[in-house]
């Protein structure tokens, strides 16, 4: 039996995220139900073809999932709960697996156990799994003059997608222009292939070739072009079509499933220089390897649009389309017309037009004919990069959903290209065929209208829901859409920054304009009108479309009828903040004060309600925990609200109900606002709060209130118990006289209650008081269980009274019930509210209160939290997107990352996290300088500007930005420029600072606002003195810092990895070159090293519902050990995700990286290689080539790899994902250790002892500085050291560190464990081999020779399966032998945990409805208010056991 442990002592990525999967097994219950049938044993996962790009999925476009979305972060770790199934024998995975294949093919046993269970939890929906997992068809498919082609298609699929498979597939792909026929009927392209009647098993599908139309002729030559340019990286670095990189198959050479075993003595193991432990600053270029071979060969010089276009009267009516000019590699030029039937040299010149045939004529239907027939080099070309583009794995050229950019770009060849010109200049609002060459999604051609992308994204969401199919069908729509949206308003952000745009209203300062493009509705991030002023003015107006595309995100998830938002896209871009939102029909036709029907339009001033936006909010308010509360209106009249004042409802001429200004959704954080009214505790002023921010839009995150919730409700809960408990001691008739008795007892419960509220638990205690809570916990249930079977019928006063004292206890807003809502005006100035009676939730200071509670709550026990979850390092964070995530998750607000250091900063072993967070606010504050920096610099010398910037940020060298004096001059006299209207003022040197605004707004205009060339006077030493006043005023942290050298000493922040974070948090690319920071001569950068500037984009994400319920049903069957029922519904999760987001998501890389975890823990490496090489090309496409997560799938894969004999392909892994660790976060991390530890395994496997010595040495070095000198982690390193050194002889060393492993395994394991005893056993071997060696040199040193006849010492090297074996332990894998006994025992213990925990929940629900008689009332529990049995579960299961193979 395999049982995979994740051990405290493994350093694992595994681990980490164990306790994020574990706290969503309770979801998982409810949605048991859709786990479905056990109907979906197998199934291809991609839309029932054989490859990704077949499907509909090659023209999704969409973006990253950042919502809490299923299998987001959550990656393996829901394996680390022993989890239980045969292993299976080695060679069973199909060695034939189509590399290209998108194909999962879900294993067919069944898991043993737990099938009754599983019938009486997989419950009521009805779901018509059939529907989704038909057998599918094969089609045979006739093209002219090729093979009859034979396709497995899904019943599901549209025909369009068969023309989309053929346009991809090498023997059909220069055909676009055809029509497919069944029995010489033409088949609809947007039918379903299960509608066509005729249509069965082993059909013949015959393609046609159609005449030609303009539009069809127009998406021929851009199809043409694009597979002519098919492996030239260039879109991907330019950031256009949804292309990104990926460098897997360039690093292992092609695929690894093709890959021969490998013998170890036939591997070349040297590691780079960079890659060697001991690097400082790694080198920038062997980011991007091998990208000069990357274009392919050129087939043609040019293929452009002849300037004879358009036709003449006369050509058209012969047919003509459009010409075309060719120079082909011979030098030879061509004019081609396009005509109905194909297209033909014609006999122009370049100065003479004449458009008959040229002699002799050759007609094809298809260009690429034509060109292969004219010019042998285009055809031997054309055949060479459709060789190297079919060889790509399917997912190098699928589309991604949303563009990734990258910080740095070699320096790219500009060549001719027409269809990149005319795409760049006309309007390409999606119109059909005229304008542009369109690309050829079919979806993209609304005809003769620009996009209603107001009325396409309420649609979509208002289609049905009810069914599985229907769902499926809703939230692929809304994906679509969205993604399309979010590409249109990036494109149309960036247009107006350009100044490409009219403004709506031209006259206006250039601030103040207002945008329409595309139907879009674009504004700036800036105060305009004062609407701000005593909020912040641009500081909040700055920070206002974030707020409100939360608010947006949030009632998206929840998801109610009938209630609709905007579709909204924050876009940061050469330092201004642009909102795009699609238009409210008819909003612009009247005054915002007679649109408006809820709500406030001036903060509170006159309000406004309206009954059905009540109904439907106070609908989303359930969810959200907002409470319903009154103000006064401008007539002293109470108007009720579900939602905060400036939150609008506008009645659109649709007759829909919007609702916008969403930035405050949840209620404010008094942390962070100088209130008189507000005392905060003795604890917070000593921490320096309130802070007083340079805006007052602070608010708190989803995320805190509902741990805030659920902390409350554990508290409720354990003092009803309590209550309970003392209530069923005594007898009912007693009970009256006793009441006074009790009172000690419920006192000092709820004492206990208050500490737990507010104690501030110091981050390094361990958690050794969990048995106990198990305990309690227990005691808690059975006082529940008795107390409720007399309490529910016949003392309901007394159970009034319980849960009433309890409510009181932890403040809940009901007297009678627990209910936790907040109030998000309670502090907003100006609004007067209806005070309720005292205790009730109607009284304003009640809401007051609770929200002060939640504020203090995040710093007294979220901060803390955050902490001590990383203490363990078991799923550290490597970069500050990680950082902000776990914060994030834990929900505390980035503001708070001052406090955070701090705290950081006083804990040992915390050195890596704590420089992290430094550089991460490091780079925030001087985000905020760059983008008012940008905005005052003359579009002319952006580069110049930027190149400036970064020499002043990253060096102490020479700083001399290239700007002739006499240009300054005239300049510094004249205007700035069109972004720059407001001249500078004259003054001193201090005074022509540029006036810079630190949160990204400019200055207001009544301030002098910087010249055009202010920025040529900023040096280092001023540009960090500000980053220093920044992170005081904004974070409240003193960065004792005044240039990046001392930021290097103090903190040991690199450079590269500076410079990294960021380029990508402001959009910078820089040049691909290594760098030389330290030269004294001349300038590091220049302007030619800024390549572009991209947009940061900002938006919500799309879910994938029931995929996510799969998800999470998977994650809760592997906690209990059903690991082939966990690897099936995962399997569906991947499909449904397939479904929906097409074949390229995060989601669904989350989704393989699972199932090729679990694959390896069946005993299928094999399997476990295909699946995981899907999951880095697609981490590397969707994430980028270097992102935290693309290094962790790395790691795995270079696993499955060595478990698959790919020992060279293991290492080349190991040292990339070990140069990008370096490259994001520098050597000093957890992480890094264990790519060390197992790089020195595999060195030492292939007898490279010296090397392999030199890899573990920084290993245990790291391990000892993170885990201390009693770690297990120490003990392995500390033995695999003796390992390496008794090979090379050096049995002293060895016999010196395996004494530390042993002392290690006796102190903290004991002496009769198994590894202590293996430990001894090593010691004995080598103390006798020791002992031999000084004999033998005893005996040389004493007789110049060898005289006595010593036994030889005997050197053996580890087999590879000692090596495997040892790897897996590393990486947190066990396999052990169990018997079936304890496996049930396992079992049923976690199944009773569960079960008690669920207990208690309705024991507490009915005991509340017995409260309030009428039994309707419902209890507002958390829903996430199982993560503390998770957490036993996870405790019980969780042995410590590492493997120690000597």
């Amino acid at each position: 039996m395999a049982l995979e442990m994740d051990s405290k002592n493994s350093n694992s990525a595994v681990t980490g995220d164990a306790a994020a999967a574990t706290t969503k097994t309770n979801k998982a219950k409810e949605n048991n139900n859709l786990a479905g049938s056990k109907k979906n044993q197998s199934q291809n996962l991609v839309n029932g073809n054989g490859t990704a790009a077949d499907g509909p999925a090659t023209k999704k476009k969409g973006k990253k999932n950042r919502n809490k979305s299923p299998p987001v972060s959550t990656d393996e770790a829901a394996l680390s709960n022993g989890h239980v199934e045969e292993k299976k024998p080695e060679g069973d995975g199909d060695a034939d697996a189509d590399a290209n294949a998108n194909v999962v093919a879900v294993k067919d046993e069944k898991a043993e156990g737990g099938d009754e269970a599983d019938a009486a939890e997989l419950d009521t929906e009805d779901i018509d799994l059939d529907a989704l997992h038909d057998a599918g068809i094969h089609v045979n498919i006739s093209c002219p003059g090729s093979e009859l082609l034979t396709v497995q298609l899904s019943s599901m699929e549209l025909v369009q997608e068969i023309h989309q498979l053929l346009m991809d597939r090498e023997e059909s792909c220069h055909r676009t222009c055809f029509s497919l026929q069944l029995d010489n009927v033409t088949l609809d392209n947007f039918a379903e292939l299960k509608t066509i009647e005729q249509l069965e098993s082993g059909s013949t599908i015959k393609v046609v070739e159609e005449p030609y139309t303009m539009r069809e002729a127009r998406i021929h030559v851009r199809h043409v072009r694009d597979l002519l340019k098919n492996l030239d990286p260039a879109d991907a670095y330019n950031g256009i079509e949804c292309t990104s990189l990926t460098y897997l198959n360039t690093i292992t050479q092609g695929d690894l499933l093709d890959k021969k075993k490998t013998r170890p003595d036939s591997v070349d193991c040297t590691p780079p220089d960079y890659v060697t432990p001991g690097v400082f600053e790694p080198p920038l270029l062997p980011l991007h390897p091998n990208f000069k071979n990357a274009k392919g060969p050129q087939a043609l010089k040019v293929l452009t649009t002849s300037a004879w276009n358009p036709p003449p009267g006369p050509r058209k009516l012969h047919g003509d389309l459009m010409y075309l000019y060719v120079i082909t590699m011979e030098e030879k030029r061509y004019h081609i017309s396009a005509c109905s039937r194909g297209f033909f040299i014609n006999q122009s010149t370049d100065d003479t037009f004449n458009p008959k045939p040229d002699n002799p004529s050759y007609l094809s239907h298809s260009l690429i004919d034509l060109l292969s027939h004219i010019s042998p080099s285009f055809r031997r070309a054309f055949q060479a990069i459709q060789k190297r583009r079919t060889l790509r794995h399917a997912f190098e050229r699928v589309a991604t959903p949303y563009q990734v950019y990258q910080w740095a770009a070699p320096n790219l060849e500009h060549t001719v290209d027409a269809i990149r010109a005319e795409d760049a200049f006309s309007s390409k609002l999606g119109l059909g065929g005229g304008l542009s060459f369109v690309s050829c999604s079919y979806e993209e051609h609304i005809p003769g209208q620009t996009r209603d992308w107001n009325e396409e994204l309420q649609t979509t969401r208002e289609l049905p829901r009810k069914t599985l199919p229907e769902r499926l069908l809703r939230e692929r729509a809304i994906f679509k859409v969205h993604g399309d949206f979010v590409t249109a308003a990036t494109r149309g952000a960036m247009a107006v920054i350009d100044g490409n745009v009219l403004a709506i209203n031209p006259g206006e300062d250039s601030k103040m304009q207002m945008f329409i493009w595309n139907n879009i509705f674009f504004s700036l991030g800036f105060d305009v009108r004062d609407h701000y002023k005593e909020l912040g003015g641009d500081y909040a107006a700055y920070v206002a479309p974030r707020y409100d595309l939360h608010g947006v995100r949030v009632y998206n998830a929840v998801d109610v009828e009938g209630l609709y938002t905007l579709g909204t896209v924050v876009i940061d871009y050469r330092g201004y903040r642009v909102t795009a939102q699609s238009i409210i029909p008819g909003i612009l036709e009247r005054e915002q004060e007679q649109s408006v029907v809820y709500g406030s339009i001036d903060f509170g001033k006159t309000v406004l309600s309206h009954p059905k936006y009540l109904e439907l909010l106070r609908q989303a308010g359930k969810h959200l925990k907002i409470l319903p509360h009154s103000v006064y209106n401008e007539r002293d009249e109470p108007v009720e609200l579900c939602s905060s004042v400036e939150c609008k409802g506008i009645i659109g001429n649709d007759g829909r109900h919007y609702i916008l200004d969403l930035l405050r959704t949840f209620p404010p954080d008094v942390n962070f606002l100088k209130l008189q009214e507000v005392k905060l505790s003795t604890e917070l002023v000593e921490m320096g709060f309130p802070i007083e921010h340079r805006h007052k839009l602070c608010c708190l995150r989803q995320e805190l209130l509902e741990a805030f919730v659920e902390d409350r409700y554990v508290n409720f809960i354990r003092i009803a118990a309590v209550h309970l408990q003392q209530l069923n001691a005594k007898k009912p008739e007693e009970t009256q006289s006793e009441e006074k008795k009790q009172l000690p007892a419920i006192e000092e419960a709820e004492k206990e209650n208050k500490e737990n509220l507010n104690v501030n638990e110091t981050p390094n205690e361990k958690e050794k008081d969990t048995p106990v809570e198990t305990k309690n916990a227990e005691a808690m249930v059975n006082a529940i269980r008795e107390a409720q079977s007399n309490v529910a019928t016949s003392n309901e006063i007394q159970a009034a009274e319980v849960v009433k004292q309890a409510c009181a206890a932890v403040g809940s807003m009901k007297e009678k019930e627990f209910d936790f809502r907040f109030n998000p005006d309670v502090f907003s100035p100006g609004i007067r509210h209806v005070d309720g009676e005292e205790g009730t939730s109607g009284s304003v200071a009640k809401q007051k209160l609770l929200v002060q509670d939640a504020a203090e709550f995040l710093v007294v026990k979220q901060i803390p939290a955050f902490v001590k979850e990383h203490l363990s390092h078991s799923s550290p964070p490597i970069d500050g997107q990680n950082l902000t995530e776990s914060l994030h998750s834990h929900g505390i607000n980035v503001r708070y990352l001052g406090k955070v250091i701090k705290t950081l900063g006083q804990m040992p072993r915390m050195d890596y996290l704590y420089r992290i967070a430094v550089m991460e606010l490091i780079v925030r504050a001087t985000k905020h300088i760059y983008y008012t920096y940008m905005q005052s610099t003359d579009p002319m010398h952006l580069s110049v500007a930027i190149s400036h910037f970064l020499n002043c940020l990253l060096t102490n060298g020479p700083i001399n930005p290239v700007v002739s004096n006499d240009e300054m001059h005239k300049k510094r006299g004249g205007n700035g420029g069109k972004h720059n209207k407001h001249k500078s003022s004259k003054g001193g040197k201090g005074q022509q600072q540029p006036a810079i605004n630190q949160n990204g707004g400019s200055t207001t205009s009544s301030s002098s606002s910087a010249n055009a060339y202010d920025w040529t006077l900023v040096t280092p030493r001023s540009l960090w003195q500000q980053i220093r006043k920044e992170s005081k005023a904004y974070w409240d942290w003193d960065l004792d810092c005044d240039s990046m050298d001392s930021a290097m000493n103090k903190f040991g922040i690199m450079r590269i990895c500076l410079l990294r974070a960021f380029c990508l948090k402001v959009g910078i690319q820089v040049l691909l070159r290594e760098y030389n920071f330290d030269s004294k001569h001349k300038p590091t950068f220049g302007d030619d090293d800024i390549v572009n500037v991209f947009p940061v984009v900002k938006h919500i994400s799309p879910r994938a519902s029931d995929a996510y319920n799969f998800y999470t049903t998977g994650q809760a069957k592997i906690q209990q050990g059903l690991f082939k029922e966990g690897y099936e519904l995962i399997s569906e999760a991947l499909n449904l995700l397939n479904n929906v987001f097409g074949a390229m998501h995060q989601e669904n890389g989350s989704c393989l990286r699972m199932l090729a975890r679990l694959s390896y823990l069946l005993g299928d490496a094999q399997d476990a290689l295909a699946i995981q090489q899907r999951a880095v090309i697609m981490s590397e496409r969707v994430n980028g080539i270097d992102n935290p997560s693309t290094i962790l799938e790395y790691t795995h894969l270079s696993l499955y790899s060595f478990a698959n004999g790919h020992v060279g392909m293991s290492l080349k892994l190991l040292y990339r994902a070990r140069y990008l660790l370096v490259l994001t976060c520098g050597e000093d991390h957890p992480e890094v250790a264990l790519i060390d530890s197992n790089i020195s395994l595999i060195l030492h496997a292939l007898g490279e002892y010296e090397l392999s010595l030199r890899f573990i040495e920084h290993a245990l070095k790291l391990n000892l500085k993170y885990f201390g000198n009693k770690a297990m982690h120490v003990a392995v390193s500390y033995h695999l050291m003796a390992r390496t050194q008794s090979c090379m002889g050096d049995f002293r060393s060895a016999l010196n560190n395996e004494k530390e492993t042993y002392s290690i395994y006796k102190s903290q394991l004991g002496e009769k464990h198994e590894k202590t005893r293996d430990s001894a056993e090593c010691l004995r071997l080598l103390t006798q081999q020791a002992v031999l060696l000084q004999r033998k040199m005893n005996d040389i040193y004493s007789n110049g020779k060898l005289t006595s006849d010593l036994p030889p010492i005997h050197i053996t090297p580890p087999s590879m399966g000692s090596v495997l074996e040892m790897l897996n332990t590393i990486n947190g894998i066990l396999f052990v032998q169990i018997s079936q006994r304890d496996i049930v025992k396992v079992r049923s213990e976690i199944e009773k945990r569960m079960k008690a925990n669920t207990d208690v929940n309705e024991a507490i629900k009915s005991m509340v409805a017995a409260a309030n008689n009428n039994g309707e009332s419902e209890v507002l529990a958390p829903q996430d208010n199982n993560k503390e049995q998770a957490a036993t579960a996870q405790q019980l299961t969780n042995g410590d056991k590492v493997a120690v193979s000597s």
